[in-house]
């Protein structure tokens, strides 16, 4: 093979002790990724290469696009460390391309090289300004870009760059729940927890006959999307109507809001624990509704000892309308089906909830036999990129 995709770390290059662990994580998933594709993958501290046949290309690319821990890569030509073949190469490579401008960056970690650095960068230069007319050098806004990378064995010839999604690797921080809904923050939420390197699984809160069919299809649609970023997904799918009615019936409706959020961060905190995850991420963005605002945050938190992560806290809509549509679940989450938390939303949901007006309503009914219950009956399916009927049964 004669080309290479050439993967740079970025942030994964700040770490010290614990960068074998980042860069062997991001080894595993893009292994992982491309299993299905004829390609090599061989690392080391600074790079990593991926050989592949030239027909995969596209497709792998569309892969490496949605793989956290990569900060850019490039497509490169090998050719072997000897000066006159890096010479033809470069300028059999250029030849076929259209520029007026140009600059030249050579990188010599091999110093046997008798050539250095600038000094090569001047003889590659001046071979293509005799070989190619009307070009010239322009070292600040130069039209192409040529890198050039002097290996012990081999050297790297590339041209472009393609820019990764950065963060971490996924599988670099333990496990959390994300709290799903079918809206557009939620989504959002778990793909920049993913970022992150968090592991995560899902769980939908569902009140058939309230909520319908529809609202749970779009639920799995929009985790087959954050699945692209990971290697799997399991979504818990939650009973939560018998809970949601007893609450309707019971409790204040002002105050509606702020105890379903809290009986749904008690089932959060027990699920964390049954399947050894780490913290509760959510959706949830500072004063965007009733029940995020600070109060309200700090009366529904009360329940809960388990970290809650809320990674768009401080974001606008506009902003996460933005990113929704970067990683397509815009347009699922705007599908008009409504969830549970939406169902059964008072006219004057309470803005600035009392912690004693909480407990004082929770204790009118058994809220706690009904948690183990929804526990008890939860039902669970796995998603990846490359399995489409798992679910088939719920639906």
């Amino acid at each position: 093979m004669d080309k290479v995709i050439l993967i740079k770390y970025g942030e994964l290059s700040t770490k010290k002790a614990n960068r074998s662990f980042f860069i062997n994580t991001l080894y595993k998933n893009i292994c992982n990724k491309l299993r299905d594709y004829n390609v090599h993958i061989h690392k080391d501290r600074a790079r990593m290469y991926i050989e592949f046949q030239e027909e995969d290309l596209d497709s792998i690319k569309s892969i490496i696009d949605n793989i956290f821990g990569i900060h850019s890569y490039h497509i490169a030509t090998i050719v072997s460390s000897d000066d006159s073949q890096i010479q033809n190469k470069l300028l059999n490579l250029v030849s076929s391309l259209e520029f007026h401008t140009f600059k030249i960056e050579t990188k010599r970690s091999n110093k046997s090289f008798p050539i250095h650095s600038q000094d090569y960068n001047r003889v590659l230069g001046g071979l293509l300004l005799k070989n190619i007319s009307s070009i010239s050098v322009d070292v600040h806004h130069p039209d192409l870009w040529i890198k050039v990378e002097i290996r012990d064995k081999e050297t790297f010839i590339y041209f472009n760059k393609f820019d990764g999604l950065g963060g971490y690797p996924v599988g670099t921080q333990p496990g959390a729940l994300l709290m799903l809904s079918g809206g557009i923050d939620s989504p959002v939420s778990g793909y920049l927890a993913m970022k992150r390197g968090i592991k995560l699984n899902c769980v939908y809160f569902e009140a058939m006959p309230h909520t319908s069919i529809e609202a749970r299809n779009k639920v799995i649609e929009l985790s087959k999307k954050l699945v692209n970023y990971t290697d799997s997904i399991h979504l818990h799918i939650v009973n939560f109507t018998p809970i949601q009615e007893s609450i309707y019936k019971y409790c204040r409706h002002d105050y509606l809001i702020t105890i379903m959020r809290r009986m749904m961060y008690r089932i959060m905190e027990k699920l964390c624990i049954k399947y050894n995850c780490f913290a509760v991420v959510n959706g949830e963005s500072i004063g965007q509704v009733a029940s995020q605002t600070l109060t309200s945050m700090r009366v529904i938190n009360e329940v809960t000892n388990i970290p809650v992560i809320r990674p768009l806290a401080c974001f606008d809509k506009l902003e996460i309308m933005e990113i929704a549509r970067k990683i397509n679940t815009y347009d699922i989450s705007i599908i008009p089906y409504e969830d549970c938390c939406t169902v059964f939303v008072p006219r004057h949901p309470v803005i600035n909830p009392r912690l004693d007006v909480c407990l004082k309503e929770e204790e009118k009914f058994d809220y706690e036999s009904l948690i183990d219950e929804a526990i008890s009956s939860l039902n669970t399916i796995s998603i990846n990129s490359s399995l489409e009927s798992e679910f088939s049964d719920l639906l």
